[in-house]
């Protein structure tokens, strides 16, 4: 099932409590908000989506944990982007000092940061546009570098911040 986004304005308006409380009160469902109020939810991947997700989280963890530079996170943390949006990449990284001006608070809801790294994988039902919007979003919120994995086209996108977006087709490493 594609994610479905629903336009909940002028009706209602979604405030940064609200869609807190919304997500915390659905804890099965996932949701993202863009920067104009739009509801996505998002449908669960499968177990090869969910295998390459652990899969990238894990190999991020090990390498951040050899390297100590910063903190990584789950597609279950969502970010607050400067934009307004609230999105949730599949695998994101903060760099130590950044996640360390954070207050307290900050960092128990969504935090208002735009991660360094993350991570975007294509999943079966999704259509390869609204990725690519998503990355750009990403980058035009401050995002350093974002990787787009395209497994059905065996394909990786390089997304780095001033550049255009990289394809390598197909990847031999990234």
């Amino acid at each position: 099932m594609a994610a479905i986004t629903v336009n909940l304005s002028p009706t209602f308006e979604l405030n940064d409590d609200s869609f807190y409380d919304l997500c915390r009160n659905n804890p099965d469902l996932k949701f993202e908000r863009t920067a104009d109020g739009e509801l996505i939810i998002m449908s669960p991947v499968g177990g090869e989506g969910g295998k390459r997700e652990a899969d990238l989280i894990t190999d991020l963890t090990i390498w951040n944990r050899q390297t100590n530079l910063g903190v990584v996170f789950s597609s279950s943390a969502g970010f607050k982007l400067p934009n307004g949006g609230d999105r949730s990449p599949d695998a994101a990284w903060v760099k130590q000092a950044r996640w360390d001006a954070l207050t307290p608070a900050q960092r128990r809801r969504f935090p208002p940061i735009a991660p360094d790294f993350l991570i975007e994988l294509r999943s079966e039902s999704d259509e390869l546009e609204p990725l690519r919007n998503k990355m750009q979003e990403y980058m035009d919120n401050g995002v350093q570098l974002g990787w787009l994995i395209n497994s059905q086209n065996q394909q990786v996108e390089i997304y780095r911040q001033g550049q255009a977006a990289e394809t390598l087709d197909p990847p031999e490493q990234v």
